[in-house]
């Protein structure tokens, strides 16, 4: 049944129908097609990621493309050197998009531990997902704050109201109640874990539950889903890439489910971004592996003394600092000064002054981080 009639989107939604939809709005011959591509698509890249020594590695790099992707969905942007170097520094003065990008971070992390030790969704791990995000305090957004979600760009319908989400706390918190038994009860929601990612992310975004950062909790719910299902084992697949070169179809189909009830092209969107970065996370996994190759070939020829733990710390993100290589086998400052020395003799890694410090760049990484 088409909710069209009973929407107005200039007034709260609290008549957001709960989950499941209806099963034939959602299974179709078109999302099955699309839904097999994207599980094989998947299962190859966590059986690559499962054949890497160390996925830690790769986890850190490509975590923080991912939280540089989702912030600039909503027009937060720094670049790549700003963020970076803000990382390495460690800097308590951090403000504007690399402060934020960095938070986004911290939030994924959070997330992962939480899902990753208690298995289940809910109203507590998203608030955190959210208060770390925006570093702040409160929760649910409260009755009193009006939220509408206004078109973007400067047209003649730019400001213009496309949706109002529920509003007070009792309902938002049973609308998330019932969204978080949806993702987490498999017995009495069987459905594909990918078409459930697909449907909690519009519902999570129509909940639109905080006073902001409502898009970035909802990306990172998108790999938490994935982790608890046991797709992947550890979080390097991230959607925020495809949205921002999907942008226009993303907001047309979360809207069109919303106005019309129409589920199936959304789901296939999602499901498409799930193949389509799936096979590039794993094109960019093995440029990044045969990087690490090359360069611990090169090091262990020319600098025997140096170890494959030094050198997997170079490649935990473009940037670092001499102190960032102190460990039990660099026990000091200058014996890390000297192995980075070396590296940058080799072409390895390039010298960059911030302030008072000297950090290191390892180019080649830097390049492969930065293209999309």
């Amino acid at each position: 049944m088409s909710i069209m009639g009973k929407y107005d989107r200039n007034k709260p939604f609290n008549n957001l129908p709960l989950l499941p939809p209806e099963e034939n709005k959602i299974i179709t011959i078109r999302v099955l097609q699309a839904l097999n591509n994207a599980n094989k698509a998947l299962a190859e890249l966590k059986g690559i990621a499962k054949k890497l020594p160390n996925q830690s590695m790769l986890v850190n790099t490509i975590s923080l493309r991912e939280a540089k992707a989702s912030s600039e969905i909503e027009n937060i942007f720094t670049t790549n050197d700003e963020l970076y170097k803000s990382l390495t520094i460690n800097s308590t003065e951090l403000k504007g998009g690399s402060k934020e990008v960095l938070n986004y971070r911290q939030a994924l992390w959070t997330g992962y531990s939480d899902i990753t030790n208690q298995k289940q969704f809910d109203l507590d791990l998203i608030v955190k997902i959210y208060q770390e995000i925006k570093q702040v305090n409160d929760g649910i957004r409260p009755l009193q704050t009006e939220t509408v979600i206004m078109k973007r760009g400067s047209g003649l319908l730019g400001g213009s109201v496309v949706y109002t989400p529920p509003r007070g706390i009792e309902i938002i918190t049973q609308k998330l109640d019932n969204l978080f038994e949806f993702i987490n009860d498999d017995e009495k929601y069987p459905y594909d874990p990918l078409i459930k990612l697909a449907i909690s992310h519009y519902q999570f975004e129509a909940i639109h539950p905080f006073r902001d950062g409502n898009g970035r909790a909802g990306r990172i719910l998108n790999i938490l889903i994935m982790i608890q299902k046991h797709l992947l084992e550890v979080p390097i697949l991230y959607l925020s890439a495809y949205i921002i070169r999907q942008k226009e179809d993303y907001y047309y189909l979360l809207n069109r489910i919303t106005g019309t009830d129409i589920w199936e092209q959304w789901i296939i969107y999602i499901l498409k971004a799930v193949e389509e970065t799936s096979i590039y996370t794993i094109s960019k996994i093995e440029e990044i592996d045969r990087l690490f190759v090359n360069t611990h070939n090169l090091i262990i020829n020319k600098l025997p003394h140096i170890r494959k733990e030094t050198i997997e710390k170079i490649f935990e993100q473009p940037y670092i600092s001499p102190k960032s290589l102190i460990d039990n086998n660099v026990k000091s400052l200058n014996t890390a000064k000297k192995y980075l020395g070396q590296m940058t003799e080799l072409g390895i890694m390039i010298p960059e002054k911030v302030g008072k410090e000297t950090i290191f760049l390892n180019l080649d990484l830097y390049n492969l981080l930065s293209e999309i």
